[in-house]
């Protein structure tokens, strides 16, 4: 007997359509008309399947053809979404996967209200309806709290045209539908299969030097809409420098330069920020990096034996420079609501010199007068590194520093709860970074041989390339090319790409956003995921252009 193959149903269609013409010719050589019902037909029968009336008694009745089953369609093994950064985990499946579709929406699970804001971003995003905390129907993406995977993880199902996005916190969640738009971005669709996901580090980011070159409030947002869906979430603002105070002030308006934000500006920023999961640390350096502060308070001006200033630091023996300093601590500690604050700490000029205490005895003697006759200059600088960061401790705040504030060997040690910024390995005297890490210290990466991007390229920074990062760069690099032992990882929190602006007129605000946009979004996929990267870089970069 020949068997119908329910895997090809034009050949089973076909063979059907030759059984019923052989049972159709047979029935008319017996007298039957074509097409009509025998009158001896049992009741029921068809013509194919009737028995010839002059059929002998023992010949068999002609066979009922069995109909073809309609096949169930099959679809190859999924493959992980193309997104960047790149997921960490894909389950694969068989299935179609999730198209946005005009019956589609974006609901919110249960207990998941506070998801509306990216249920709403999300759908404008794909055009489809928002519907709120409905139940989800077919063609529908659900965003959900909950699950027990660590911050900002999610997971994201499909299955059977259904999008389900669950994460333990609201940041999670939100990097599943960057997951969601960049593959639709990519393929037109989400493969069908689970997700599971989280980034290597909990700080990554991008920080911006805008006080030596004003950048408008609309540049800086757009710079966080792009980091949220690179899955960045911190953004440090450099906004006090020599060259300029850029924000708005209560307490000493006669800082603040002539182009700068406005609270309401800053205010905005943050609500942007807050919404897509982006810390803003804001930094005030000290006691170097104060010109703009020094020049509306001269007298505080560090100076040394022979009555020369120094360019920029403050003279940390004077109880007024600390005032001013803790009072713009303060007041920007209470403008800007997130968990840390940068106190700087580097590069002060006082410590530059073969002796200080010689060339700067006013600082000596304070040395000696607060910590100890075996007291220097390098302690009271400790000391004030220690005081700064006090005081933003009070605000609520974490402290971070840059690494060349951190002293060895001398009478005082810097508190081992301010996060060191390591970025320099070109300073003369930086002390290498395994140092930091071991002595526990927590360390952020900012390395000036892969992250920074100096504009005019002074003092033999060169632009940094986002191949250069993407080939060799990860976040154990944290000095030159070398990386610290692996069994330091857990110490190092993460990182952030920076632009200095040292000669500020060398590229426009959209020449840096240019060219900062490969070199970023590198160091966002490292950041997410420190493993070898899968694809090529030319297949990164593609990949980039099509969903970024």
């Amino acid at each position: 007997m020949m068997r119908y193959s329910i895997r090809v149903p034009r050949r089973g269609t076909a063979l059907m359509a030759t059984a019923v013409a052989l049972a159709t010719v047979a029935a008319c050589s017996s007298g039957s008309p074509s097409g009509a019902s025998s009158s001896s037909a049992p009741s029921g029968a068809t013509a194919t399947g009737a028995v010839p009336t002059s059929a002998p008694p023992s010949q068999p009745p002609s066979p009922t053809p069995t109909p073809t089953p309609t096949p169930t369609r099959t679809y190859p093994l999924s493959t992980a979404p193309r997104t960047v950064p790149a997921v960490r985990d894909h389950e694969p499946a068989r299935g179609p996967g999730w198209k946005p579709a005009p019956a589609a929406g974006i609901v919110l699970g249960p207990n998941s209200a506070g998801l509306a804001d990216e249920g709403k971003l999300l759908a404008g995003e794909l055009g489809v309806p928002y519907r709120g905390a409905v139940a989800a129907g077919p063609g529908d993406v659900e965003l959900a709290l909950g699950g027990t995977g660590g911050p900002e993880s999610y997971t994201l199902t499909v299955r059977d045209n259904h999008v389900r996005i669950s994460g333990p916190d609201e940041a999670g969640v939100f990097y599943g539908t960057r997951t969601l738009k960049q593959s639709v971005k990519a393929t037109g669709a989400m493969p069908e299969g689970v997700v599971t996901d989280a980034p290597a580090k909990p700080q990554r980011g991008l920080n911006v030097d805008i006080a030596r070159k004003y950048f408008t409030a609309g540049w800086i947002e757009d710079r966080l809409r792009e980091m949220a869906d690179l899955k960045l979430n911190q953004f440090g603002l450099h906004f006090s420098d020599d060259q300029g105070f850029r924000i708005a002030s209560d307490s000493h308006p006669e800082i603040v330069s002539a182009q700068h934000l406005s609270k309401a500006e800053v205010r905005r920023i943050l609500a942007l920020a807050q919404s897509l999961h982006i810390t803003v640390v804001p930094e005030i350096d000290s006691p170097g990096h104060l010109g703009a502060v020094l020049r509306a308070h001269p007298d505080l001006q560090l100076r040394n034996a022979q009555g020369v200033p120094r360019q920029g630091a403050i003279d940390i023996s004077k109880p007024a420079s600390a005032r001013i300093v803790d009072d713009l601590l303060r007041e920007y500690s209470a403008l800007f609501p997130g968990g840390w604050f940068h106190v700087g700490a580097d590069e002060y000029q006082a410590l530059t010199v073969r002796n200080p205490s010689a060339s700067y005895p006013q600082l000596a003697t304070a040395a000696r007068q607060k910590y100890g006759p075996q007291a220097g200059v390098q302690d009271l600088a400790e000391g004030w590194l220690n005081d700064r960061a006090a005081v933003v401790r009070g605000e609520g705040k974490v402290a971070k520093a840059w690494n060349d504030g951190f002293f060895r060997g001398g009478v005082v040690t810097a508190d081992k709860r301010i996060e060191v910024e390591y970025w320099t390995g070109k300073e003369i005297g930086a002390r290498p970074p395994a140092e930091y890490l071991a002595e526990g210290r927590k360390v952020v990466n900012l390395n000036d041989e892969f992250l920074y991007y100096v504009l005019g390229e002074p003092n033999e920074f060169t632009y940094p390339t986002g191949r250069r990062i993407y080939e060799q760069w990860t976040p154990l690099v944290l000095r030159g090319t070398t990386p610290v032992p692996a069994r330091y990882g857990p110490q190092i929190l993460g990182g952030r790409f920076a632009v200095w602006c040292d000669l500020s007129r060398s590229q426009t605000q959209a020449q840096v956003a240019e060219g900062i946009r490969m070199p970023l979004t590198a160091t966002a996929q490292k950041l997410w995921d420190e493993r070898k990267p899968a694809l090529t870089w030319d297949q990164f970069r593609a990949l980039a252009a099509k969903v970024r």
